[in-house]
């Protein structure tokens, strides 16, 4: 092969590699973003049973006190059960 052709091929084969690279990565990146969308949103309840577990284990942690958690959970209650 002639040297000019060797190097338009190699040239045009990484470059088709890149576009092919990016391309996966379009495609994952847009299933995951559906993925996010597509999830349901949780009830009240749920997410205030997930706050609860979260302040609890902070408590346990000693990051928090039990009278912060108590507090900071009363206002998330009023947002979300209250339909802030």
């Amino acid at each position: 092969m002639h040297r000019k052709a060797v190097s338009y091929v190699t040239r045009t084969g990484s470059a088709a590699a890149g576009a092919v690279a990016t391309a996966a990565t379009s495609v994952a990146a847009a299933a995951v973003a559906a993925s996010i969308i597509f999830t349901p949103v949780a009830d009240a309840s749920s997410r205030m049973e997930g706050v609860h577990e979260d302040l609890l284990r902070a408590v346990q942690l000693n990051q928090i006190t039990e009278e912060q958690a108590a507090k900071f959970e009363a206002r998330l209650a009023g947002q979300i059960l209250g339909g802030a």
